[in-house]
């Protein structure tokens, strides 16, 4: 009972000095809302990009020249540049050698070109992808309509594309598109399939893009790029079973370093990443970020606490008649350390609450301004909550001792 008497009290004496309190709670709601509000903006990116980067399955690793995506210095990149490109014939000896792995693909990839059909053309803007019939499964990227590339497409080298679908779209608006002839770069190749929407809040390009035989790839546009470098493929490689992940990237980089004909002592010359190790690369790249947010946020709820301090201070000067007259009557220390207690945490929990809300507000902003999915990381609200806490026993104690260990006779004197 005693407590709710207590509570009541300190509501009244926050709401008698409004514009103190509200001060006061600017400094709480401002150190919060920075907090929240980047935690919340990051959480929103990451939960769209983790998405996004997870193209791979859950069994599923890739092999290539490049690094995983996420920063690299100089020095590096310029190691990687000098590595020898990955080959067919690598993604042929994973596919021979390594026992636990169902599903090896081989992707080529090429940018800026124009597909037609009749008087509908698309901006330059197409990738083409020359990929095997691995390419859906390991890329979790599956045919809506009609057909996938089949192994005898690619030993041929057929003339036949599977078109993304933004592609369709643009170039079949009102007609269905399969056995149609459309020409890419020039060139005619029949349409035997159409790849499910897949669409990127990143503007990526996964439905503006064109699906044909590694083999026919290769006959067109040669293994040089525009820039005369060395085309390296991309190898996809599914596991039997998730269970199985980390024993065939053990494989696969055996049967990579033996075919590379690396020593022991030598450093791979290729790079084999999952999922995981995409999400990972993000989360590093980030992490600089919501430390430098929560530092900022640490020293703007330190501010706000020294404030709840001097207040909390002043609260007591002012009512030292009171706390006397109130000891006079029987009020035990504990009491009035629990009263002045009470005021400095709902005071900072009321700034709290009110920064969580702006916090998140804020950080929401990003999935206002583009097409990611909104998000409220709740994880972070009771963080918000468990500091105000913090900062209130913290600042509010010495204040509220003070009160506590006031002289009766002396208080009752005081003018």
């Amino acid at each position: 009972m005693y407590i709710l008497e207590a509570f009541k009290m300190a509501i009244t004496a926050i709401m008698s000095h409004k514009l103190r309190s509200f001060l006061t709670l600017i400094g709480i709601i401002a150190g919060i809302a920075s907090i929240i509000a980047v935690m919340t903006g990051i959480s929103v990116i990451q939960t769209t990009i983790e998405k996004e980067i997870s193209v791979l399955g859950t069994q599923t690793f890739q092999v290539q020249k490049w690094a995983a995506a996420g920063p690299i210095s100089q020095e590096e990149m310029r190691k990687i540049m000098k590595r020898r490109p990955t080959t067919v014939e690598h993604a042929n000896a994973i596919r021979d050698k390594v026992k636990t792995v169902d599903l090896v693909g081989a992707e080529l990839w090429s940018f800026g070109h124009v597909a037609k059909y009749r008087d509908i053309s698309t901006n330059q803007n197409l990738t083409i992808c020359g990929g095997t019939p691995e390419y859906p499964e390991n890329n979790t990227h599956y045919i809506e309509i009609g057909l996938n590339l089949t192994n005898e497409d690619v030993k041929i080298g057929r003339s036949v594309v599977v078109l993304g679908h933004a592609v369709a779209e643009k170039l079949f608006p009102w007609t269905d598109p399969l056995q149609k002839i459309i020409k890419i770069d020039g060139r005619k190749y029949r349409v035997i399939g159409v790849m499910e929407e897949k669409k990127s809040a990143l503007g990526g390009n996964f439905d503006n893009y064109l699906l044909i035989p590694i083999t026919k790839f290769k006959r067109i546009y040669g293994m040089r790029d525009n820039r005369g470098r060395d085309r390296s493929v991309n190898i996809t490689v599914r596991a039997r079973s998730p269970g199985l992940l980390q024993e065939a990237i053990a494989e696969t980089r055996a049967v990579m370093r033996m075919e590379r004909g690396l020593k022991p002592h030598e450093e791979d010359d290729f790079t084999i990443f999952t999922n995981d190790s995409n999400i990972k690369t993000f989360n590093e790249t980030t992490a600089g970020i919501k430390v430098g947010a929560f530092v900022i946020g640490i020293v703007a709820l330190i501010v706000a606490g020294i404030g709840i301090m001097n207040i909390m201070f002043v609260s007591v000067t002012e009512r030292t008649r009171e706390i006397g007259i109130r000891k006079a009557l029987g009020a035990k220390r504990k009491n009035i350390l629990m009263q002045f207690l009470l005021e400095a945490l709902i005071l900072s929990n009321i700034g709290g609450v009110f920064g969580v809300a702006v916090g998140f507000g804020l950080g929401n902003i990003v999935s206002m301004l583009t097409d990611f999915a909104a998000n409220v990381p709740l994880q972070w609200a009771i963080v918000g909550v468990i500091f105000c806490t913090s900062v209130g026993l913290t600042f509010g104690f010495w204040p509220a001792f003070r009160a506590s260990r006031l002289d009766p006779i002396v208080a009752l004197r005081y003018e």
